[in-house]
This record gives C-alpha cells, sequence and structure tokens, in this order.
C-alpha cells in the first residue's frame, strides 16, 4: 500500500510543501505579552473558537485541507475548498474555519460537519457556511515561506488577498503591534466568541510543530456546584461541576485543572459522600472534550459551590476547557447558582 505522503506529493506536483505538515503553535501565557516580548517585537491576533486548517492549493486546482493533527478535512468544508481550487495557484495557508451563528462563533455547527455523508454536509452548509479566517502564508507560487520572517508572510498574505480581491468564504483576521487595541479587542470581541489573543514575532520564522507563539485566553469568573471528584474525597485531585437546569437536572458543566495543595486541604473537610440517589450515579463521562475514554470519579453531595475562571470556549453552558478554580464559596448555596 502506497504511503499518505506518496499520494500527496502526485498530487501537489512541483509543490515543496505537501501536506502533512506540522503547524506552528502557540504556548498558553498567564498574562499578555509586552510590545517587546517576542524576536523584532510582538504583534497581536485575534484567537478565534474554531479548527486550525492548513490549506494546500494546486496550480490545477488540487485542493486538501490538514487539520492541526493532519486529518483530511477536506469533505468537511466543501465551500473552502471549492474557494481554494478557485485561486488556480500553487498556495499553503494556515488558518481558522469558523462558523459565525447568531451572533458569536458556533463551534458544536462546526464539528457537525465531521464524519458526515456529503450530501449532509452539503445542506449543512447551505444552512451555516464556515470561513477561512487566514492567518499566515507558508508557500506561494512555488516559493517556501517558512523561514521568512513573519513580517514578510503577512505582507505576502495581505498581497494575495488584495490581488484576488478574496471575499468569503475567505477573510483576513486583524493584527496589531499596538497593545492598547490589542486589549481592546481582548474586551469588546470576547462575548462572540474570541478566546483571547496570540503573539508573534515580527522576525519569527514559522517554526513547524514548535509553541513559539504564545497564546493569552481571556477568562471570566463564575460559579458552580462540586457534584464529583477525581482522585478521593480526602486527597480531591480536579472536580466536576455542575449547575442545575429549570428542569432541575443536574447537569455538568465543567472540569478543573488540577488543585492547588490548599484548595485540596480545605476541600477535603468539606466534601461528602454523593449516595444512591446522586444524580450522576451511574452516569458516564469521557476523560476530555471529544475524547470517549470514560473518566474514573466519585460522586459527592451536590451542596458545596466553588467559584472558577473560564474562557469562552462555551457551549450550551458548559465549558470545553478545564477551569481554574479561584475559591470555595461558602456563603453561597446551590439555588443561588446560576440555572
Amino acid at each position: 500500500m502506497r504511503r499518505f505522503s506518496h499520494y500527496m506529493a502526485d498530487m501537489f506536483q512541483n509543490v515543496s510543501l505537501t501536506p502533512p505538515v506540522e503547524p506552528m503553535l502557540a504556548q498558553a501565557v498567564p498574562r499578555l505579552p509586552g510590545p517587546g516580548a517576542l524576536p523584532g517585537g510582538t504583534v497581536y491576533e485575534p484567537k478565534y473558537d474554531g479548527y486550525r486548517l492548513l490549506v494546500f492549493a494546486g496550480p490545477d486546482g488540487e485542493v486538501f485541507l490538514q487539520s492541526r493533527n493532519g486529518r483530511d478535512l477536506t469533505n468537511g468544508f466543501p465551500e473552502i475548498a471549492e474557494a481554494a481550487a478557485a485561486l488556480g495557484e500553487d498556495v499553503v495557508l494556515d488558518g481558522e474555519a469558523v462558523i459565525y451563528s447568531e451572533g458569536r462563533f458556533d463551534f458544536p455547527a462546526l464539528q457537525q460537519r465531521l464524519n458526515r455523508r456529503p450530501g449532509a454536509v452539503a445542506q449543512l452548509a447551505r444552512a451555516q457556511p464556515a470561513h477561512l479566517v487566514a492567518f499566515d502564508l507558508i508557500q506561494h507560487a512555488g516559493t517556501e515561506m517558512i523561514a521568512w520572517p513573519y513580517e514578510q508572510r503577512r505582507a505576502s498574505l495581505e498581497s494575495l488577498f488584495q490581488s484576488h480581491s478574496l471575499e468569503a468564504p475567505w477573510a483576513l483576521t486583524p493584527s496589531t503591534t499596538d497593545r492598547t487595541q490589542a486589549e481592546e479587542w481582548l474586551r469588546d470581541w470576547s462575548t462572540v466568541g474570541v478566546e483571547g489573543l496570540v503573539a508573534k514575532g515580527v522576525a519569527q520564522h514559522y517554526e513547524c510543530g514548535r509553541r513559539r507563539w504564545q497564546k493569552y485566553r481571556f477568562r471570566e469568573s463564575a460559579e458552580a456546584i462540586v457534584a464529583a471528584v477525581t482522585g478521593t474525597l480526602t486527597h480531591p485531585r480536579t472536580l466536576l461541576l455542575g449547575r442545575y437546569t429549570n428542569q432541575g437536572l443536574l447537569r455538568l458543566v465543567a472540569r478543573s485543572t488540577p488543585l492547588p495543595s490548599h484548595l485540596r486541604t480545605e476541600l477535603s473537610g468539606l466534601l461528602s459522600p454523593g449516595g444512591a440517589d446522586h444524580p450522576w450515579q451511574g452516569v458516564r463521562f469521557s476523560t476530555s472534550w471529544g475524547n470517549r475514554e470514560p473518566l474514573s470519579f466519585t460522586t459527592v453531595a451536590p451542596e458545596l459551590v466553588v467559584e472558577f475562571q473560564g474562557d469562552t470556549a462555551v457551549d450550551r453552558g458548559a465549558w470545553r476547557h478545564p477551569v481554574r478554580i479561584q475559591r470555595i464559596r461558602t456563603d453561597l448555596t446551590p439555588d443561588d447558582v446560576r440555572r
């Protein structure tokens, strides 16, 4: 059987970069980097709640859409694939596939595109079209650009958009070296699902697979009920947090990051075992978002409220990424927590 890379080499003949290519990544940081934090100065871009895509397009209409981990997502985003084929030239773009619906980015709508039949995907694309928010150009017209500094790649990306008069489903991400402007984006755009900011060095090369960029996520405080733990009641490792629906059902809304030692000690004296009538008795949860591996946990009496910080990746009231516990709210009862 021929290797996948051989098929890609045949599809994109005379092109130096062929899929799969590891995208450059970002390291999470606790605070927004300053103007001089990265090589050549810092440039800021919004961080979107979407799917990372590398778009490979050939001069004869060849197209391949690659996920961050190398999966073929071409069939999942036909509108982006068709637009890439229409470029009619050798291009490798890096960006984020997003769907904007009802005033914010809709991550679950992206998930619906995967592992569906072409007819179903086409119907979804008509109802909720996806866009590719481009933020890098790493090959164009036979020239590999990964060794170019960000500043030159950005100029070439802007030139590509201008020369082709690119419109939907294409979008060019804004960028700025003005930290004040970046902070305004962080404040004003979080309500529509922008997760935070990515900081890049003006002089940085595109380092495939390396975490040389930096990402800062917007976080806000909220409250929820401790309904289960990983570890034990005397030595809890992480918390599973719930909120009641209007119908009185206790729903999982978040899982915490590993608890610091002082919170483990505080919680160990406040948690009571969940009884046989616990609403999560016999319920199965997965270890992480998109992972079907079952999570081992111990239920506790849903009586204790905690305050946590989470990012803006919230789907139907549930936080997709682990949240950070800030403090125990013994002054609140489960009835005080938002439903």
